[in-house]
């Protein structure tokens, strides 16, 4: 039997093409849009996986330094590492800022570590790890450094002396490590000229100056201008504990907040990425509505085209079974060609955007499945004119 829809097809076959490709860089889009929410979901994960950590304890009645601000005493690893099941304890500070390489900025976050301990990089893909305690730094290849690169963190030098991967926030902003005492003072480092303003004061006090205590002003000095404070403090447990029942302890006896990795996880997902899911969902709603909406015109307006030959297959007998196939086949088609050149070129620009583009073959499948729906569901009313010609229609034109 001679399929009309591929003679059709063939007939306008430039134009049918054009418009699939069109409605193939609207579902590219869409892929690529599904794939920025899974990135953001992987880029979460990698960075729970990345810190080698078990509970992350933080500062009381806050939600941990990826969520908001968190501070505790930098000597608080020492209990925790006398509690039962405890491992190890290593402190750890996270700040995002500008790091600077000669004349060009490059936003990361700057992670202060304890070489050894958890929150240093799992791995590198060049160099070696950090030895010294000041003035050397590893950092993501997405920063754009290279070994051997020197950057500016606050007012000091750091050498680039390796280089690791997928290591970002949860923002996806890249990752530079140096060690832990650099990151406290860049922390909280300030200008020369606020250093000297604040001595000022400082002098100008009478409780904090007082003749007959020397070494008061000096001491209270030394200690505006040192940090004691880190932004988590990060526990491995020994196997056969349980990291509920140690993380419920912490919280009971230290009076600090303790996350598993799991709830961690569920904080980053659940809290950071909630919004942007929702937005992103809003996004892939609106771009089947306009891709449905596409089909449904360009299949309707083909229908509207073929007015007098529809009405000639009637004429001569065609079943209106046959003639809905037809343009339901030229729809799916329609979709087909869209859903193939929207995958390639997901796939090919997805390496490209700034943030990471994770695109599951589930997605794709399932992508596939919904085009296909849409494409049927939009040729309805290109079926409906082309049932209501009038057989007539190819004698009186």
């Amino acid at each position: 039997m001679i399929s009309l829809a591929g003679r059709d097809i063939l007939h306008s076959w430039g134009k049918f093409v054009l418009t699939g490709m069109g409605l193939g860089l609207l579902i590219g889009v869409t892929l690529s849009m599904a794939g920025i929410y899974r990135g953001m979901v992987d880029d979460a994960r990698s960075l729970l996986d990345n810190s080698n950590a078990d509970i992350w304890v933080v500062q009381k009645d806050t939600q941990g330094p990826y969520a908001e601000s968190s501070n505790v005493r930098d000597d608080i690893y020492r209990s925790l590492q006398a509690i039962p099941g405890v491992a190890s304890a290593a402190n750890v500070t996270y700040l995002t800022m500008q790091v600077s390489r000669g004349n060009e900025d490059t936003r990361a976050m700057v992670v202060g570590f304890i070489p050894g301990e958890p929150g240093e990089p799992r791995y590198l893909v060049a160099g070696r790890q950090i030895t010294r305690s000041h003035y050397e730094a590893i950092a993501d290849v997405k920063t754009g450094f290279h070994l051997g690169d020197t950057l500016k963190i606050r007012r000091e030098t750091y050498t680039v002396v390796g280089l690791t991967q997928r290591m970002v926030s949860s923002g996806g902003d890249p990752m530079v490590f140096i060690p832990l005492k650099d990151a406290q003072e860049a922390q909280f480092l300030r200008d020369n000229e606020a250093i000297r303003n604040e001595r000022t004061r400082t002098g100008a006090n009478p409780q904090l100056n007082r003749p007959g205590v020397p070494g008061l002003l000096q001491s209270i000095e030394a200690s505006q201008t040192t940090n004691h404070f880190v932004n988590a403090v990060l526990l491995q447990v020994r196997p056969g504990f349980n990291v509920n029942e140690v993380a419920r302890s912490i919280r009971r006896w230290k009076h600090l907040e303790a996350y598993t990795r799991e709830q961690m996880g569920e904080i980053l997902i659940s809290k950071l990425i909630a919004t942007s899911a929702k937005q992103i969902g809003m996004f892939l709603v609106i771009l089947a509505i306009v891709s449905a909406a596409i089909v449904s015109f360009i299949i309707y307006t083909m229908t509207l085209g073929k007015i007098r030959e529809i009405a000639v297959l009637k004429l001569i007998g065609t079943r209106n079974r046959t003639i809905a196939s037809m343009i339901l086949q030229q729809a799916l088609g329609l979709g087909l060609i869209g859903f193939i050149v929207g995958k390639t070129a997901a796939t090919l620009w997805a390496p490209h955007f700034p943030k990471y583009v994770l695109l599951l073959p589930g997605d794709s499948l399932r992508g596939f499945f919904i085009v296909m729906f849409i494409c049927a569901l939009a040729s309805t009313l290109a079926i409906r004119a082309a049932l209501k010609v009038d057989p007539a229609t190819a004698i009186g034109g």
